[in-house]
């Protein structure tokens, strides 16, 4: 049998794994030791090419660290050193006797030469949506995902909702996509401890895609609410839109902008909270969801198709933008027995890092040998 086919080398473009804690990072922290681990069993490995930014997180022994110079910031830029840098990469492996079988990545756009069969794992399609993106950065996106996708080996969705998205706007068999989702048990759960004055937790970036107004006027609707906390990275002047609109109606007291939350904190700030908001308009997965859901947190999300896939069936849902639905739902989640929590603390459990690790790997073998 060929090697590739049941223990591939797999080289992971890295260059951009030094950015700040979000979801792509978190999946490749999580994911990536699991992943060397199940190729090192086989007789396979795995490598990363790390950029000039270095990576944000460490890595076990059992990942081959290789130093480029690939810039992380500048798409095209990035794309034509990552091209140059992983056919030298593929030629100094194949001149050692242990060659690559396959280069992954989840960023695009994608150097056209590569030098190796490629694997792409799409995390969403901001970039894509009308509502998000301004019409150049929506053509270009389009051109750049068509021909990543167009030439891969084997594609990969961070969830169902994506790989409907991709079948649907680029016409790809549905089974030459994988899904390969994340996990939630990084994370110690601590008892719930939210007491008098527990404020209303809104975890992730500060941008317009996450969907954030909703809960201000919601508590401009609803004084009964309990005060918020937004504890995530501000991007772009979002955070200065809201304060505004905060300001505007006359909640200002009532809201707080934390900043990013430190990784370690996280535990504490879903124990603590009245109620975690999940308000986005657009996700590619929906990892605060499950995170909060599996902490035993009281929950509500938003009605989209990444929330509806992950959240339990027992989870308050509101319409995206729609303030008094928020503000019900939010009391619907406080009022929750404890029947419910649990159902939704075991519904999250399905989402371990090791099975995500598994599927990535299934993935890559699969597709080589399609």
């Amino acid at each position: 049998m060929n090697r590739a086919l049941n223990a591939p080398r797999v080289l992971v473009l890295g260059s951009v794994l030094g950015q700040a804690m979000g979801g792509v990072r978190r999946h490749n922290a999580e994911v990536l030791p699991r992943v060397a681990q199940i190729l090192a069993a086989r007789g396979g490995s795995l490598a990363v090419a790390v950029g000039r930014g270095g990576l944000g997180f460490g890595l076990p022994s059992t990942v081959e660290l290789l130093s480029t110079n690939i810039p992380a910031q500048g798409p095209l830029r990035r794309a034509r050193s990552e091209g140059r840098w992983t056919r030298r990469l593929a030629a100094e492996a194949r001149a050692a006797g242990r060659p690559f079988d396959l280069v992954h990545s989840a960023h695009q756009p994608l150097s056209r030469n590569l030098g190796l069969p490629h694997s792409l794992l799409v995390h969403d399609l901001r970039n894509l949506s009308a509502a998000h993106a301004i019409l150049p950065r929506r053509i270009y996106a389009r051109r750049a995902l068509d021909r990543a996708l167009a030439g891969a080996t084997c594609v990969q969705a961070v969830s169902a909702a994506v790989k409907t998205e991709l079948v649907e706007t680029f016409g790809l068999d549905k089974e030459s996509v994988w899904v390969v989702g994340n996990g939630a048990d990084h994370m110690p759960v601590l008892p719930r401890r939210a007491g008098a004055g527990a404020r209303l937790l809104v975890l992730g970036h500060i941008e317009p895609r996450k969907g954030l107004a909703v809960v201000i006027e919601a508590l401009a609707d609803d004084p009964s609410l309990p005060d918020v906390l937004f504890a995530g990275r501000a991007v772009g002047e979002e955070q200065e839109r809201l304060e505004a609109l905060a300001r505007s109606l006359q909640v200002t007291e009532r809201v707080e902008f934390a900043g990013a939350a430190d990784e370690g904190d996280l535990p504490r700030l879903f124990a603590e909270a009245a109620c975690v908001v999940c308000p986005s308009e657009l996700e590619g997965f929906g990892i605060v969801a499950v995170e909060a859901a599996r902490a035993g947190a009281p929950l509500a999300v938003s009605r989209i198709a990444p929330h509806e896939e992950v959240a339990s069936i027992a989870t308050p849902r509101f319409e995206v933008g729609d303030a008094s639905a928020c503000a019900r739902a939010i009391h619907e989640a406080q009022q929750a027995p404890t029947g419910a929590l649990e159902q939704a603390q075991k519904n999250a459990g399905r989402f371990a890092w090791g099975s995500v690790a598994d599927a990535l790997v299934t993935s890559w073998i699969e597709g080589l040998g399609r």
